[in-house]
C-alpha cells in the first residue's frame, strides 16, 4: 500500500473524532502536569521566603564564638557591631559566580569584642585585585550568616583561597573565628565592590511532593492516552486493511 493510501486509512471520518479526542486529551494532561509542575515551585519558593523571614537580631543573641555552627543559623540575618581588620588580613575566595559572571569574595575579618571575629564577605568581584580598604572605626550592619566551607587549595602568594575555610584562616588572623561567616548586604560594607549575593536557603525536594506526584500522574495519563489512541487506531487501520485485502481477493475470483 503506498504511503498516501495509508495516510487515507488513517484520516477516514470514523477516526477523526478518535483523533480529535487523543488532542484534547493529551493537551489537557500536559496542561494539568505543568499546573501542578508550577504548583510545586511555588511551594519550594514559599518554603524559601518562610525560613528567611525570621527577625533579624543582634549576632550575640543567637550565637557565640565558641558554639558550633547549628543548622538554626543557616542563611539567619542578624545584626553585628564591630571593626574590621587590616587590609593585609583581608583575602580573596575564588570559585564565586555572580549574575553569570565567575569572580571573587573579599573576606575580611570583623572584630567583635575582646579578640573575638566574624569573618565577612564584603562584597563580589570578577577580578582579586588591589584590596579596597574596609570602612574605618566601628561599624553595625547586617549579614546573612552561612556555615564555614569544605577544604580547598591553601591561601596563595596573591592573598587568594578557594573556600571559606575557617579552621585554615584562623591561622591567617590573630583572632578567635566564629565557626562560620557572615555575608554582608550592606552597600557602604561592599565599597567599590558588588554587594555579594546570599545563597537562596537550601530546601529539600520533598516539600510539595504531592504536586509534584500529581504532574507525573498527569503527564502519565496523557502517555497512557496517546498510547491507547495508537493501540485503538492501529488495530482500526489493520482491519480496514484486512477488508480491503479481502474485497480485493474476492473481485480477483469472479
Amino acid at each position: 500500500m503506498t504511503r498516501s493510501g495509508a495516510a487515507r486509512l488513517w484520516l477516514r471520518p470514523e477516526l477523526l473524532a478518535l483523533h480529535l479526542l487523543a488532542i484534547v486529551a493529551v493537551v489537557v494532561c500536559i496542561a494539568g502536569g505543568l499546573w501542578q509542575f508550577g504548583a510545586y515551585d511555588t511551594r519550594q519558593a514559599d518554603e524559601r521566603a518562610d525560613r528567611q523571614e525570621v527577625p533579624t537580631v543582634p549576632i550575640e543573641q543567637v550565637w557565640s564564638p565558641g558554639d558550633p555552627f547549628g543548622p538554626g543559623l543557616n542563611h539567619r540575618p542578624v545584626t553585628v557591631r564591630g571593626t574590621f581588620g587590616p587590609v593585609d588580613e583581608q583575602v580573596w575566595v575564588s570559585g564565586r559566580v555572580q549574575d553569570g559572571r565567575d569572580g571573587f569574595w573579599l573576606l575580611a575579618p570583623l572584630e567583635i569584642a575582646d579578640g573575638d571575629a566574624l569573618l565577612v564577605v564584603r562584597g563580589f568581584s570578577p577580578e582579586a585585585t588591589d584590596v579596597p580598604t574596609a570602612p574605618a572605626g566601628p561599624q553595625e550592619f547586617e549579614v546573612v550568616l552561612e556555615p564555614g566551607e569544605g577544604s580547598a587549595a591553601p591561601l596563595d602568594d596573591r592573598g587568594v583561597i578557594g573556600s571559606v575555610r575557617v579552621p585554615t584562616l584562623v591561622n591567617e588572623v590573630p583572632y578567635r573565628l566564629f565557626p562560620g561567616f557572615g555575608i554582608s548586604t550592606d552597600v557602604a560594607v561592599a565599597g567599590d565592590l558588588s554587594v555579594a549575593d546570599p545563597p537562596a536557603p537550601d530546601v529539600a525536594w520533598t516539600v510539595g511532593l504531592r504536586n509534584l506526584a500529581y504532574s507525573l500522574q498527569w503527564w502519565v495519563f496523557g502517555l497512557f492516552a496517546a498510547f491507547m489512541w495508537w493501540r485503538m487506531c492501529s488495530e482500526n487501520v489493520a482491519a480496514a486493511r484486512a477488508r480491503a485485502a479481502a474485497n480485493d481477493q474476492e473481485k480477483e475470483l469472479v
